[in-house]
């Protein structure tokens, strides 16, 4: 069960990828990730918080849109930037 009430909401919602071969921000400005990040909210494809630009979180902040989902391959987690909760 999720421990939070935006990881319980976002449960099943799985948008397709806005720029499924990564961050969309580091494609764009010629940056690099470690990991990425899927919103689950727009789509939004971002570097987590490893990486040195954090697109991810910076676009949960400015969207309000708290929850984002792994994107990588094998791996089913989200987390909730508001509550600073996962779900597996």
């Amino acid at each position: 069960m999720a421990s939070c009430d935006h990881l319980r909401a976002s449960a099943s919602s799985s948008p397709a990828p806005r720029t499924p071969e990564g961050c969309e921000e580091c494609l764009r400005d010629g940056t690099r990730w470690v990991h990425l990040r899927l919103c689950v909210d727009c789509g939004h494809v971002g570097c987590c918080d490893s990486s040195q630009m954090r697109h991810a979180a910076a676009h949960s902040r400015e969207s309000a849109h708290p929850v984002a989902a792994s994107h990588e391959p094998g791996e089913t987690w989200r987390w909730c930037y508001l509550d600073e909760a996962m779900s597996t």
